[in-house]
């Protein structure tokens, strides 16, 4: 293992580094700016602290690293001292990772937006902390909204009515490409967030609650899924059963939707200056239900985490506590665009100078969504499969939502032993 690490590491040595400097190997990210601003981020503490930064070669797939992190920490390894993770991994990942409550000074975890705290806490143990933040969101041609008179839709009633007068106005004045509503609906996890975010901005609550309990197969659930289902063929085109984030950008960024569900990373490319659709894109929160009900967002991000066979645990979380600071923070949203944990933030001039369409992210991710990976731990893969299975047979007329949400809940009952995960 050490050798296998080792061939795939870059070592930075400090020329004045004291003989107790400890070496902390990091797994970043290996996209793009993503690894470059870790990197610098890493090299700027090692010369700060007088420390030494190793940085580990990771897989691009997020499965492909997930898996490699797994082998690691199974053979309890000192190889990696700091993981980058996805937002679902902490539960997955809590037996192998240290509290870092312990490292934290006052009043830092109340800076950050709530649920990511709540998500990277395992029984009590923060094991995570927050590094971005993503969350979905409702993306809209402005210039067609505007050219018939619709306003953002506040309900996913409201979505269905606009998306179908401007698709059919439009079709008839020959742009017969043209589509209402894009997302991610292929059976896939980008499909549990999105029938997340529909089950509970309808008040249907979510797959497993916090007490384990199942509680996916409820009236409010199947009327969302349904209403969804309702879209395939109308609103939206058959083939966004095959949709995820980049299928249903590309739909959007040519011209040929009305909305789009995605993450926040759509917002750069759809406004780059080759972009079909620059300048004619706004973003809203995803609609709600009713009346009484709230706008929700599905969770996303990368979190930083120090594992529990770190050879300097203590050093590890003072390089976990600085690329998560409100400083770094700041440098990685001015320089890449990457959204901040930190709530303040968001009101940062230079942020805002740089990324004028954050300000409103602000609202959307204070009311994010996390997944239930906290809850089902190691068995979050196999729930998640199961529940988008369920809705994409809905979606794609395999049964309806009553039919396939009973058939659900009596697998995931199943598989926690009646809510004992």
């Amino acid at each position: 293992m050490r050798n296998l690490l080792i061939s795939l590491a870059i070592t930075t040595g400090l020329a004045s580094s004291p003989a107790t400097a400890a070496t902390i190997s990091i797994a970043c990210s290996a996209l793009g700016i993503e690894y470059e601003l870790c990197k610098s981020g890493a090299e700027a503490w090692a010369k700060e602290t007088g420390n030494e930064v190793q940085f580990v070669s990771t897989p691009n797939s997020a499965t492909d690293r997930l898996a490699l992190y797994l082998q690691i920490m199974a053979a309890q390894s000192p190889d990696i001292d700091v993981f980058q993770i996805d937002v679902v991994w902490p539960g997955l990942l809590a037996s192998h990772l240290i509290d870092l409550n312990a490292y934290l000074p006052p009043g830092l975890k109340e800076q950050q937006f709530p649920a990511v705290i709540e998500n990277d806490t395992v029984n009590g143990k923060l094991v995570a902390m927050p590094w971005f933040i993503d969350a979905g969101l409702l993306y809209y041609r402005k210039d067609l909204l505007d050219r018939y008179g619709a306003r953002v839709p506040e309900r996913w009633s409201d979505l269905e009515a606009t998306a179908k007068r401007v698709r059919d106005a439009e079709r008839k004045a020959g742009n017969t490409r043209l589509w209402g509503f894009v997302f991610q609906a292929r059976a896939y996890e980008g499909l549990t967030v999105n029938a997340l975010e529909w089950i509970a901005s309808n008040g249907g609550g979510t797959i497993i609650d916090a007490d384990g309990k199942v509680t996916v197969n409820n009236p409010k659930a199947i009327a969302a899924i349904d209403q969804a289902a309702s879209w395939i063929g109308t609103i939206a085109p058959e083939g966004v059963l095959t949709y995820t984030e980049e299928e249903s950008r590309g739909v959007f960024q040519t011209g040929d939707a009305v909305f789009m569900r995605n993450w926040p990373y759509a917002w750069a490319l759809a406004n780059a200056p080759d972009s079909p659709v620059k300048g004619k894109v706004g973003i809203a929160p995803l609609p709600r239900g009713g009346a009484d009900d709230k706008h929700v967002a599905a969770l996303g991000g990368q979190e930083l985490a120090v594992s529990k066979y770190s050879a300097h645990p203590k050093v590890s979380a003072d390089l976990v506590l600085y690329l998560t600071s409100a400083v770094e923070q700041k440098r990685r949203a001015v320089e890449g665009s990457f959204n901040p944990t930190i709530k303040s933030l968001y009101k940062d001039p230079d942020i805002l100078k740089a990324n004028p369409y954050m300000g409103p992210f602000a609202e959307v991710f204070a009311n994010t969504l996390a997944r239930p990976s906290r809850i089902a731990g190691n068995k979050y893969n196999r729930v998640s499969a199961e529940f988008y299975n369920a809705v994409h047979a809905t979606l794609a007329g395999n049964g309806n939502a009553a039919t396939n949400l009973a058939a659900l809940e009596k697998k995931l009952n199943r598989l926690s032993h009646n809510g004992r995960w």
